[in-house]
């Protein structure tokens, strides 16, 4: 009965021995879980906060945008403006020209041959 006693406080040992390996490694998992959760929640935090970013900078960027289109509106329609009143003040020069060479003509001295 002693032999069969020493073997059955053997085989308890072990048991014992392997759930408290188990126990550890389980332990250990757990750490890992816990640091793998961690990260989870990190990463879903700096993911919420990139696209509340990512929204604003899409925003600001539309806005922008719009504002560059109405600045290249503007320019266009003044330039056109623009060139519609270099054209008008060359036709007025012209004009301007013509008429002062028929009024030089008018007032120049009649020669004596015309008479």
């Amino acid at each position: 009965m002693t032999q069969q006693g020493a073997a059955l406080q053997t085989y308890n040992n072990e048991l014992v021995k392997c759930i408290e390996e188990l126990c550890f490694k389980r332990d250990e998992l757990n750490k890992l879980i816990q640091q793998e959760e961690a990260e989870k929640a990190r990463l879903q935090h700096d993911i919420r906060v990139l696209t509340e970013k990512l929204s604003r900078v899409n925003e600001s960027l539309a806005h922008r945008l719009n504002a560059r289109a109405e600045f290249d509106r503007t320019i266009a329609e003044t330039e056109a403006a623009y060139m519609k009143i270099l054209e008008s003040s060359q036709t007025l020069l012209s004009v301007l020209k013509k008429e002062t060479g028929n009024l030089a003509k008018a007032t120049e001295p009649r020669s004596s041959k015309d008479h």
